[in-house]
């Protein structure tokens, strides 16, 4: 069942109860990066390997995972090349109660060194589960962006 998440600004970011950061350094630059980001939502499930799909919906976009799990976000900071952030709105995951993912891009010689912050709130087993998930989920963000950097070679 969807539940609305309480609704949180870029600042979110740092001051969340649970905040997982990951980085890594990739060939391609910090443009081309965001426009994957930010503009071409289709190629999302080509590179992040958990997206089933990302497409537009009202001022948002709509994620689904596979697995079944389903968001519905808003962009909060669209700043090129540098920054993208947006919202978790609703989702079916239980436990979220607040959820901010903001995407760094910071030129790195040639390429662009790519930091990835999820913010989030929620019930304490959430909060856990998060807290435990953070090896794997560096893991997957990892992997999402060397597929990224091959799709943009």
């Amino acid at each position: 069942m969807a539940h609305r998440l309480r609704p949180v600004g870029a600042d979110f970011v740092e001051t969340a109860p649970v905040r997982l950061v990951f980085a890594r350094e990739i060939a391609a630059a910090p443009e081309r990066v965001f426009r994957s980001l930010a503009e071409d939502l289709a190629g999302w499930s080509e590179w992040f390997p958990g997206v089933s799909s990302v497409r537009p919906a009202g001022s948002g976009r709509e994620v689904r995972l596979r697995g079944g799990g389903r968001f519905e976000e808003s962009v909060v900071v669209a700043a090129a090349p540098q920054l993208y952030a947006y919202r978790v709105d609703v989702t079916n995951l239980p436990g979220a109660r607040a959820w901010i993912e903001e995407w760094r891009l910071v030129p790195a010689g040639t390429g662009t060194r790519v930091q990835m912050t999820f913010a989030l709130d929620g019930t304490a087993v959430f909060r856990l589960l998060w807290t435990l998930a953070r090896p794997g989920v560096g893991r997957a963000f990892r992997d999402a962006v060397a597929r990224l950097d091959r799709r943009l070679g």
